[in-house]
Parts: C-alpha cells; structure tokens; sequence
C-alpha cells in the first residue's frame, strides 16, 4: 500500500511499490493487490480494514511525517481498534536527533513517537520517522516511510523476519533468444509446481525464470531448487545465458578472459547501445578494443572499418529497415543472426540483445 496524494496526482513516481513487490516475489511471498490511497484519514482507514481483510501481511509506505497530512498512524490505529500514544524512548531518540543537528525539536514532530499497544518501533537511521511492525490476531502490517533512502535500509532490517520457521532459497535462470511463452511452452508441468514454485518474467535482458522453494531446512531447500534448475536446464540449457546478479556483459568478458581476446564492435542499428553496455562493465579496458558508431551503413562498410580497431573478436550491427543480419566474427569461425523489427526503436533494441547474445554464444565453448 502506497500513501500519498502526491502519488494520485502523478507528482512523483512509486518506486516503492516496484522495488517491494520484487522483493516479496523473491522471498516467495504472493504480492496478491497493490492500492494508493491519498491524504486522507477517512480513506486510508478503509484500505486497511480492506488490505486486512483479505491479506495476511500489508506493507504500507508513506505517510510517517510529522505534518497534519501524514495519517498513516492514525488510520492504522484506526483500523485495529487501538489509541496511540507517545513512547518515551522513541520521543528521547528524536530530541537528541534534533539536538544533534543543533536544533530543537518541533512540537509536531512528538507524532512521530508514537506507538499502539501491538506495534513495535523500527529504527530508521536515515530519518526521524521511525516505522511501524504491528501484528495483531494473526495479522501483520510493516509501515514504513515513503522516501527511498529511509524505506530500502528499514525494508531490509524486516525482511529476515519473514522467513522464521524456515529456510528460503531462490535461484533465478536468465534466458534469451526464446520469448516468455515458448519458455512456459517447454516448462510444461515445471510452472505448476508447488515445490519449488517456478515462475517466468519478461525482462529487459530476456526471460527469467525463478526457482523459489521455502523448506525447514536450508539443506533441503537447495536440493529442492537444484534439482529444479537442472530440470529446466534440460529442457532450455541453449537458451540460458546467466543466474541471477549475472549480466551480459559480465558472462561475454568471462569468455573472452578465458580466450585471451579483445572485442571491437561496429554499431549502426544499435547506434552505439552495445558499446556503451560493454563499456560499463567492471575491467571493460582489458579485453575491449573499443567501437565504432555509423549511421545506415551496411556490413561490408561496418567490418572493413571495425577490422582496424585491432580486436581478434568484432561484432557487427548493420543498418536495415526491417531486417538486419548481424555478424560476430571470432579467429576461428563467424557467425550470424538474422533479427526482424517492427520500428526503428524495436530494431535499436533487438539488435542490442541480439548483438549480446550473438557474441556470448560465438564464445561458449
């Protein structure tokens, strides 16, 4: 749940909501509905007696400032019944906040020491807003404060708390070359797995498949994702190209360090997107020859002047209006890869996972 009118009136954008629900997804938690509620103590209120109602867990953000319009203590207490009141360890930790920043502390900022009767304070070192971990008949709600640098430190103190009773483990396969519905196509019966659970996302660099399993012991929940990940291996081994914090780049570096190669790229339909993403990458100066960008050149053109970089690898994007064949030419062998667009944009795209791909594939073994 995301408070905030500045939310409904398009003011600034819910990051809070995408990086939370990520993360929920990882620990195996199903994120069933997300709702923005404004300003409001009448209808905040009413979002919580619904969120409670057909949720287990609610994960709120916004609304812990000091200011008449922060209600998110309000409408909590509200909700379950309860009076808040000022907790007096909490009211000394603000006043030494302030009075470590040579300030006094206002009055209106008392609020912010509040506590009901089943809530807990969670600390927030960022910030004078502590949050919120109520849990009351079977229910639990994580208040949190809305500004991102104060929530992602606090989120990350809670979530080990969601897991007690159990070990989690997670394993997410990166893919590319097949679209997300072919890959649910060859997992078949794996998607409709319990235990693990696999689900399937479509994403910038691909289609990624997670592997979630949730067991009471650690032990058993890595076999339980191993065995999973060598069945979808089986069934999609060619498309796999990293696990998860993996990227393309990362996985091409690795395979030109093990080559003792250096990688020029000629870029015309990828306008310069592969150079850069490769050009980001940790150690880029050791095995990166460097790159040319020319608009609406041909192959030919492309690979006569990427050959004078000096790479023993080049990779080339020509031009093309629906379709573009591109090259990676290695010491040993080239290889091709015909891509078809709809747009300049989706053909800018397409050629730069396409251009990745191409290459990560030229260097596997």
């Amino acid at each position: 749940m995301s408070i905030g009118t500045e939310l409904l009136l398009g003011q600034i954008v819910d990051t809070n909501a995408n990086y939370l629900a990520g993360r929920l997804a990882l620990l195996g938690i199903d994120c069933l509905h997300m709702q923005t509620v404004g300003d409001n103590l009448t209808r905040a209120k009413q979002a919580f007696d619904r969120a409670l109602s057909r949720s287990d867990l609610v994960v709120a953000t916004g609304g812990l400032g000091p200011t008449e319009d922060d209600l998110t203590r309000e409408a909590i207490a509200a909700a379950l019944g309860e009076a808040p009141a000022v907790d007096s360890a909490l009211e000394a930790d603000l006043v030494a906040w302030f009075s470590g920043r040579g300030m006094v502390m206002p009055d209106r900022n008392r609020k912010q020491a509040w506590l009901i009767p089943s809530a807990r304070a969670l600390p927030n070192p960022n910030g004078t807003a502590p949050g919120w971990d109520v849990q009351k008949d079977g229910k639990r709600i994580i208040a949190m404060p809305g500004v991102p640098r104060e929530m992602t430190p606090m989120w990350e103190g809670v979530e080990p708390t969601l897991t007690r009773g159990g070990a989690l483990r997670w394993k997410t396969l990166k893919l590319l070359g097949i679209g997300e519905s072919a890959v649910e196509e060859r997992l078949a019966e794996l998607v409709r797995s319990t235990s693990p659970t696999v689900a399937t996302y479509a994403k910038n660099d691909g289609v990624h498949v997670r592997v979630a399993d949730k067991a009471s012991t650690s032990e058993e929940a890595d076999d339980r994702v191993a065995r999973m990940e060598r069945a979808i291996r089986e069934r999609l081994g060619e498309y796999v190209w990293g696990t998860d914090g993996e990227t393309l780049p990362q996985v091409i570096a690795r395979g030109l360090d093990a080559r003792g190669w250096r990688l020029a790229v000629a870029e015309s339909l990828s306008a310069g997107d592969i150079a850069r993403s490769l050009a980001e990458a940790p150690d880029a100066d050791r095995w990166f020859a460097g790159a040319i960008v020319r608009p609406a050149a041909g192959a030919d053109t492309l690979e006569r002047e990427g050959q004078k970089l000096g790479g023993d690898v080049l990779l080339v994007t020509p031009h093309g209006a629906e379709t573009s064949e591109l090259r990676a030419i290695t010491p040993d062998r080239s290889r091709r890869f015909e891509i078809r667009f709809r747009s300049p944009a989706d053909g800018r795209r397409r050629a730069l996972l396409g251009g990745l791909d191409l290459l990560r594939r030229s260097l596997a073994r």
